[in-house]
């Protein structure tokens, strides 16, 4: 398979854990993200962090980090785009920083599926999971198109593109993310 950039998408407001950085959050004595670096390091060629607040504190784990372009805390599509645009690779790779045991061979199970696709996703059961996601940069055009256009919706945008839904039902709890107090307390 080709190089790919890795992006963590850590941008949002975290709303539902009490307006908090989900990624700086302690899971077992560490940060949220710093799993989730742990887990996607081995399995990409780099590591783009997005992030919007707390950017010094993410910068501490030795990865570029960017910010959104479009204002607003605009969502993952936002995250997606800014790490597109500084990634290095033809290929790039989404990962929530509020989900530390993403699989261990997501990449290269995405990859397997993404052939002449435009974008492999993950998904569980009939539940696809959209921002882990594989995506060839040459999407980058119609994203920012999208985005300019008031898109935010990823399936939205996703249905403009050649997509691959790659099941992962043998590791379903892989995906659990954790986005309430109550989930972090109980992870």
């Amino acid at each position: 398979m080709a190089a790919v950039s890795g992006i963590v998408l850590a941008g949002g407001l975290g709303r539902r854990m009490g307006g908090v950085d989900k990624g700086l959050q302690p899971l077992r004595g560490r940060p949220m993200v710093q799993w989730v670096l742990e887990r996607l390091a081995p399995q990409v060629d780099e590591i783009i962090v997005n992030a919007n607040q707390n950017v010094e504190e993410y910068r501490k784990f030795g990865y570029k980090v960017v910010p959104d372009d479009v204002a607003g805390f605009a969502g993952p599509l936002a995250g997606l785009h800014a790490g597109m645009k500084a990634a290095a690779h033809a290929l790039v790779a989404t990962v929530p920083c509020d989900s530390p045991f993403l699989p261990s061979d997501l990449i290269e199970r995405l990859g397997g599926f993404l052939k002449s696709n435009d974008l492999a996703v993950a998904k569980t059961g009939d539940q696809p999971h959209p921002v882990f996601a594989l995506v060839r940069r040459h999407c980058l055009e119609s994203l920012e198109a999208f985005l300019a256009q008031g898109g935010r919706k990823i399936d939205a945008w996703y249905a403009s593109l050649k997509v691959v839904e790659v099941s992962f039902d043998d590791e379903a709890d892989a995906f659990r993310n954790i986005n309430t107090r109550e989930e972090l307390k109980g992870a």
